[in-house]
């Protein structure tokens, strides 16, 4: 567990909004060649670990993208006008601190505001209105800067990349929260299984491929990259915890089910089998109503695989989430079970 947290950290201490892959496809690159494991650069963003093994084909997939913002436009004022990358809704965006990443190579810090920012000079109407990042919402930098000049100046354009801090912390008593949990927590659980195979604690009893996606917050990560020889592809993406939901942080969520169709019912057959056989903590859930994973994705692209989503629990998706260590434990003990099978 120990480790598996340190390979959390180390993702998430990596900027890696939808689109914004390189440093991120670069440190899984390195870990492949660290493991010794052999590793493909996917052409569009996303890496593959294929780790060996024969017969029975599995791709397992975790995304590493994750939801930000975007420069829309710099503000006469010298703030900066954002749009939404993925689902970041403006009551989980407001107030957070974010890291602007200009394309000359330069870091800006900035945090979310009001475009009033103070409730003293705030009308009563004001103070109840909803927030809106087209409308009353702003990116204000940690610089002295007051006009559109001041901030062209120092390299900021449009489409720049906007990654809002992780605010990673780790409890005494086990549990994990950060943004982004969704979906580094499972990516790091692949991490893990990589090098578990790789130091032969792990057995392989069939072809395995580790997919890391990038596109996955926006709709495409899963539509490319799958081996052309998958039998079974399973995605490791969050079990969302919610009320008339049974996912829980202590828990491997396996969904039945997800906004688009159901998944495979005898390949979730199998992995509640696996489960009950390892003594596996897991909740059977449905991830309605508007979740999507990287297996739906590659149904709509053609591909012919029996496909399946698993992963941990985790509360306030999309927002400031939270998940504990037991969930990730039987997570990765899960796609132990499913490498082994």
């Amino acid at each position: 567990m120990e480790q598996l947290k340190k390979t959390l950290r180390d993702l998430m201490s990596i900027d890696s909004t939808t689109g914004f892959f390189v440093e991120m496809d670069e440190y899984l690159l390195a870990e492949a060649k660290r493991m010794g494991v052999d590793a493909v650069q996917l052409n569009k963003g996303g890496v593959r670990f294929d780790l060996g093994g024969e017969g029975n084909p599995v791709t397992i997939a975790a995304h590493v993208d994750a939801i930000g913002l975007m420069v829309r436009q710099i503000n006469a004022d010298g703030t900066l006008a954002v749009i939404k990358v993925g689902g970041v809704h403006p009551y989980y965006a407001l107030d957070w601190n974010c890291r602007v990443h200009a394309r000359n190579g330069k870091i800006y810090t900035g945090v979310v505001r009001r475009k009033n920012p103070s409730v003293h000079l705030m009308s009563a109407s004001e103070k109840e209105t909803p927030m809106d990042l087209d409308t009353n919402l702003v990116l204000l930098l940690d610089e002295d800067v007051y006009s559109r000049a001041d901030v062209e100046a120092l390299g900021i354009t449009c489409g720049d990349q906007v990654a809002i801090e992780t605010r990673y912390q780790e409890t005494e008593n086990g549990f994990i929260k950060s943004r982004y949990l969704d979906d580094k927590a499972s990516a790091a659980t692949l991490l893990r299984l990589a090098q578990r195979v790789a130091d032969g604690e792990v057995k392989l009893n069939r072809k395995v491929s580790l997919l890391f996606t990038e596109y996955e917050e926006i709709g495409h990560g899963g539509a490319c990259g799958i081996p052309a020889d998958t039998r079974d592809l399973i995605a490791v993406d969050i079990g969302c915890i919610g009320l008339d939901h049974d996912s829980s942080e202590h828990k491997v969520t396996i969904a039945t089910k997800d906004a688009s169709f159901p998944y495979h019912t005898v390949l979730t057959d199998e992995l509640v089998k696996l489960c009950e056989k390892n003594g596996i903590p897991y909740a059977l859930d449905m991830m309605v109503p508007s979740y999507g994973s990287d297996a739906d994705v590659s149904m709509r692209a053609g591909y012919d695989v029996r496909h399946a989503l698993i992963g941990p629990g985790v509360r306030e998706t999309h927002g400031y989430e939270r998940t504990h260590e037991d969930a990730l434990r039987a997570t990765l003990a899960l796609i132990s079970a499913i490498a082994e099978a």
